[in-house]
């Protein structure tokens, strides 16, 4: 037998390669729309965690298809190859033409939604996002990665490798412009501009949600960097060095965020705060994007400490001084540290990158400011439009009933007591030794005011009482609790309405002091704030089925 050598054609092989790379990286980007939904989610109210996660569903939905249909089309419009739709081309071109592009704009639109939470209309919402896939981001690129305008300035390249401009910092700036139309969440300011903390609902949700992100990091930076290129020669190389660099930048400019963040946290609260290290990680990662793959090693370490130190400062000021109700610090993580990473490029950048320091910040400066005033621009328009019609922000009532009952009809949190006990069995007879009647004949009403996680041990102990019916109700008060301390985002706040559950139980043939010894064995704990419990008489009781009244209606 003689041995058949196998031909492979090279160029092939690495086309192949490259593509398969493509949509690996695409489906790591889009599992960045997890992270963000629970980052997000995390930073909000409860009440309004659904709606929160309902924009993250249609920003995906709504922006890829317009995206689709007009937004590659404009981009390549702007850019000045001429209004192509993507279906009309070659499927090969589908996804590293076209998909790649699509989950990079989604990210764009996704970040503006953290900044108007709590009080957008989700129609607004919706609204701006299928604009901004169509319309606003597009023309972005169109004037940067798909045409020569900005990229030549000066005959200097406009410096952008993965985004840090272009996609975050044009996000970051969307969503503060947004925000500021908007108006803040009610209560956040005083009459005298004071702040109040409106803290979110879950520190687990949102350091889950950051780690998430930093994952589909790799596939936004390193991804960008194709694995073969063609070098001078026409061959096709091994793009080893360029993957090497983007891959350490991007990892040290994450981890220096977040030092950087907690430090300055720390010298300003005294406290390393666990939001803003989470905060500072992403705002680290997205000083980074831009030049990933020019930077040097110390420069990433440079860029991502500042990105993170800076990031506690601008959400004070935009807090404090604009006035803007920036929900899940999107200005400070995405769009203020975009524009520094996109800015330092001449003063970080590998040694022999950079010619002309001069010539590369002005190139640098006239695309961030291109971009920050299109994207301005536009936002304030649509924005601006849709609260001059009525329908850019929810009314009062639903925003202190939350968008998730208002805008979903749904609660995210139905359940707030646990474990679930069925509390519909067991017997309700009594044998009482005297003969006498429970009571003395009396409807007693019996009020608990509860640690709302013992619930679930007293609907036990009623149940085992014989006394499962019973009405529960959420509220906030103060006794003998005293006041706590918080902090969110580094800022402290007093708590001293603390959350608790009433608990109503209405008897007649059941003696009203073993529900209290039932609803006492279940709630204490032996700390100051287990409740108290309250017995009074009931003057009548009516059963509305059958018009039974006094002991019988109960």
């Amino acid at each position: 037998m003689e041995p058949t050598i196998l031909q492979a054609d090279t160029e092939m092989l690495a086309g192949a390669l490259n593509y398969t790379w493509i949509l690996v990286v695409s489906f790591l980007i889009f599992f960045m729309h997890a992270g963000f939904a629970m980052l997000e989610a995390g930073q909000v109210r409860s009440k309004n965690v659904a709606n929160q996660l309902t924009k993250n569903l249609l920003t995906w939905s709504v922006g890829v298809m317009a995206f689709f249909l007009v937004g590659a089309g404009v981009s390549s419009l702007v850019g000045g190859g001429g209004f192509t739709w993507i279906a009309g081309n070659d499927p090969a071109s589908w996804a590293d033409g076209w998909l790649y592009g699509a989950v990079f704009a989604m990210t764009a639109a996704t970040i503006v939604s953290g900044a108007v939470a709590g009080r957008a209309k989700l129609r607004a919402y919706v609204t701006y996002t299928l604009l901004l896939a169509a319309v606003i981001y597009p023309v972005v690129t169109g004037i940067t990665w798909s045409g020569a305008y900005v990229s030549q300035f000066l005959g200097t390249g406009f410096q952008d490798f993965a985004g840090g401009m272009i996609v975050h910092g044009m996000g970051g700036i969307a969503g503060l412009t947004a925000a500021w139309v908007l108006g803040p969440r009610m209560d956040r300011y005083n009459s005298d501009g004071s702040v109040n903390v409106i803290p979110g609902h879950s520190m687990t949700f949102a350091v889950l949600g950051t780690l998430v992100l930093a994952f589909g990091w790799y596939g936004f930076n390193v991804g960008t960097a194709s694995i073969f290129v063609e070098n001078s020669a026409g061959e096709m190389v091994f793009n080893g060095a360029v993957l090497g660099r983007v891959a350490l930048t991007t990892t040290l400019a994450m981890a220096m965020g977040a030092i950087g963040s907690g430090a300055v946290a720390l010298l300003k609260t005294g406290k390393v705060d666990t939001l803003y290290v989470a905060n500072g990680l992403l705002a680290g990662l997205v000083g980074i994007t831009a030049i990933p793959n020019v930077a040097a090693w110390w420069g990433a370490i440079v860029v991502g400490f500042l990105a993170g130190a800076q990031l506690p400062i601008v959400f004070s000021f935009v807090e404090e001084r604009l006035k803007i109700d920036d929900v899940c610090a999107v200005f400070p993580v995405h769009g203020s540290a975009g524009v520094l990473g996109t800015l330092l490029f001449p003063f970080v950048a590998a040694p022999g990158v950079v010619d002309n320091v001069v010539n590369a910040f002005v190139a640098q400066l006239a695309g961030v400011v291109a971009i920050s005033v299109w994207t301005i621009v536009a936002t304030a328009a649509v924005f601006g439009a849709l609260k001059a019609a009525g329908q850019a922000r929810v009314s009062e009532e639903h925003e202190r009933d939350g968008l998730d009952v208002s805008e979903h009809g749904v609660d995210t949190y139905p359940e707030f007591g646990q474990p679930d006990i069925a509390t519909d069995g067991g017997s309700t007879e009594v044998i009482r030794a005297d003969g006498g009647k429970p009571n003395d004949g009396q409807i007693k009403m019996v009020t608990a005011i509860v640690r709302p996680d013992r619930l679930g041990a007293i609907k036990q102990s009623l149940a085992e009482a014989g006394a499962p019916s019973l009405t529960v109700t959420n509220v906030s008060g103060r006794g003998s609790q005293p006041a706590k301390k918080g902090q969110w985002r580094g800022e402290e706040y007093t708590v001293d309405l603390h959350q608790k559950v009433k608990i109503e139980c209405v008897v007649a043939d059941i003696p009203a002091q073993e529900v209290v010894d039932a609803i006492r064995e279940g709630a204490e704990t032996g700390e100051p704030g287990d409740g108290k419990i309250f017995v009074m008489p009931v003057e009548g009781a009516t059963q509305i089925r059958t018009g039974k009244t006094g002991p019988d209606a109960v």
